[in-house]
């Protein structure tokens, strides 16, 4: 099992073809489950979406070729990511292995939640504090805000140096800690997932920059190469 995570801007003009097509990759041989996200304007994680800019987070059963059908993007950036661990839920499914493994070098984190909608006012006024908070993190490589919907199924993609500052920051006092510990007493969840990956072969910019290049993480290509040539050969997916 592999999954994928692919961050795109399209030009305005683009947006209604990107669209359309999204909604008929559920037949490409290989996938298991898929989800198209909208994302925030720029860094942000609150209310308001991005129109040009859309994600993609999707679990296959075999290492398949993976290059993203991003046609007529200005941006694009992806990366192939192996499962670590998750609990929770996504729309009544478990799409990804609950077993838990120790990550050696960059992590990637995937949030996502379904709010009560009377827990909409109280979540919504607590995403600044915890934003800035997070954005200021030491280890945080990346950040973005997705969901499926603009209001009410909310997600959170992010990607760390290490998952001992990534803990660390779950664990610190401040706006986080008291979210989280909220959500859970006060149930603003109806469904949440949380899940940890291993990020590997990622392709492409993401504002205007690979966050996992350079001397933020590593980017193993080579395992990536071996991975593709023990599976097969599909289609991927924007």
């Amino acid at each position: 099992m592999v999954a994928s995570f692919t961050l795109a801007r399209y030009p305005a003009r683009r947006v209604p073809g990107v669209l359309a097509r999204r909604r008929r990759v559920k037949d490409v041989p290989g996938l298991r489950f898929v989800r198209h996200l909208g994302t925030g304007r720029g860094v942000a994680m609150g209310l308001g979406g991005d129109l040009r800019r859309w994600a993609t987070f999707a679990v296959w059963d075999r290492e398949v070729d993976l290059e993203p059908l991003t046609d007529g993007a200005d941006e694009a950036w992806s990366v192939r990511l192996e499962p670590m661990g998750a609990r929770g839920s996504w729309s009544g499914r478990t799409p990804l292995p609950p077993e838990r493994r120790a990550i050696d070098g960059p992590v990637a984190v995937l949030t996502r939640a379904r709010l009560r909608v009377r827990s909409w006012p109280a979540f919504y006024r607590s995403v600044a504090p915890v934003e800035a908070a997070l954005h200021a993190a030491p280890g945080v490589l990346a950040v973005v805000g997705v969901g499926e919907a603009p209001v009410g199924l909310q997600a959170t993609f992010s990607l760390w140096r290490s998952t001992q500052e990534m803990e660390a920051f779950a664990a610190a006092p401040g706006p986080h800690r008291d979210v989280a510990r909220r959500a859970r007493t006060e149930g603003w969840f109806a469904e949440d997932l949380f899940a940890r990956f291993r990020p590997y072969a990622s392709t492409g910019t993401w504002g205007g920059r690979d966050p996992l290049a350079g001397g933020n993480g590593s980017v193993d290509t080579d395992a990536a190469r071996r991975r593709s040539s023990a599976g097969t050969t599909g289609t991927s997916i924007p």
